[in-house]
């Protein structure tokens, strides 16, 4: 089994904190429905955990029926980060991976309201270099040029 790096989930606290979503349902706690709004935030992000090991990112999702799936992370060809203002103020991020793996092949992964983002962000990046330097992978852009 490999060695596990890194456990997260998608922070409520930072999307309170982070965002103007955030800061609205805190208003709305006045009234009392803003503490609904973050009961639902939190069984949401709850229900997903990251895992990162040397050589994969394992997404468990789920609370009553779960399901696990993994990105090879040699198949990483690109991790961006995206902030707002706040968001760089309350330390949270959207991490966006894409990949070849078939976990994004319709659309690219997107990790919302994670604390530490971009120290997150640097670390998958390491990670994902060693992972392709290990296997001997290299990625290979091809550019389709209409004559």
């Amino acid at each position: 089994m490999a060695q596990v790096i890194d456990r997260f989930r998608s922070s409520t606290w930072g999307w309170l904190r982070g965002t103007l979503a955030g800061w609205a349902t805190l208003l709305l706690c006045l009234v009392g429905v803003g503490l609904i709004i973050i009961l639902i935030k939190w069984i949401a992000n709850l229900a997903t955990t990251y895992v990162v090991t040397e050589d994969r990112l394992i997404l468990h999702k789920g609370i009553f029926v779960k399901s696990i799936d993994e990105i090879e992370l040699y198949r990483v060809k690109d991790v961006r980060i995206d902030f707002s203002l706040i968001n760089q103020w309350a330390d949270i991020g959207h991490i966006t991976i894409t990949s070849s793996d078939e976990t994004t092949k319709d659309a690219p992964l997107v990790i919302r309201d994670v604390d530490q983002a971009r120290t997150r962000r640097e670390k998958l990046r390491e990670l994902v270099n060693t992972a392709r330097r290990l296997r001997g992978v290299r990625e290979i852009d091809m550019v389709h040029e209409d004559i």
